[in-house]
Parts: C-alpha cells; structure tokens; sequence
C-alpha cells in the first residue's frame, strides 16, 4: 500500500530548469544529458515562468535548420500560457487524473510562488502501480 497519497512524497525535488534567456541550444543539451522529457524554466527568483518540452526543442531545430537560421532562446519555445502547478501537499490520484484531462507529462510543483519540485507520469506510474498492487 502507498505510504501517502501527497504528491510531496513522489514527486522530483529540485528539478533541473533553464531561464528564459538561455540559448535553447543549453536547453537541448540538458534535456539530451540528463535524458529527460522536458525542464522548467524560471525566473531569477525560481517563480515558474514556462515550461519546455523536447517537442518543443524538436520543433525549433527543424524550423531552424529549414529556415538555415539560428534557434535562438528558451522564451521563444517555451509554452507559458495557463501554466498550472500542483501544491505538495496535492493527492497524487487528482493530479494524475487532471494531468491526463489535459494531456500534459509533467507537471511543475510550487509552494511560496517558487518551483521546488515537478513530478512526471512516470513518477505517477510507479505511485499508482504500488497503489494497485497492495
């Protein structure tokens, strides 16, 4: 059985981000590094300001590699309109249902107006497999 259904106890803490200024081609290396789906972007004051995806990575490499341009920075790829966060103490079963409403992987966690963990459906798989299987 799970030991707590709050997304505190599943959930990544401290997940690798980006600034918005950065050049997306940073971005690109950390996702490739790290292996990993996508990373949230904040402010110098770790407020949530975006979210990138290695879709979005995708797509700004193939535009700019069809346009012989540059990529240019995170801002420009990033998606920031209605960004929603979930609160630690959230039950993991709600954000997994709202997260699938929505078609979204990850899903970025704030306390305070700062990122301090983001958890992803695959920390949502492992949750409510050892859920299902108690």
């Amino acid at each position: 059985m799970l030991r707590s259904v709050e997304l505190k106890d599943y959930m990544v803490t401290n997940p690798l981000s980006i600034k918005a200024e950065d050049d997306l081609s940073t971005a690109i290396n950390l996702i490739l590094t790290h292996k990993i789906s996508g990373l949230c972007v904040v402010d110098d004051n770790d407020k949530l300001v975006g979210i990138l995806s290695e879709l979005d990575c995708l797509q700004a490499i193939l535009s700019a590699t069809y346009n012989n341009s540059a990529v240019g920075t995170v801002s420009e790829y990033m998606a920031n309109n209605s960004l929603v966060t979930s609160s630690p103490n959230d039950n993991i079963m709600d954000v997994a249902l709202d997260m699938l409403k929505h078609k979204k992987r990850r899903r970025p966690v704030g306390e305070n107006g700062k990122l301090i963990g983001q958890v992803t459906c695959r920390q949502l798989l492992s949750a409510v497999k050892a859920f299902s299987s108690s």
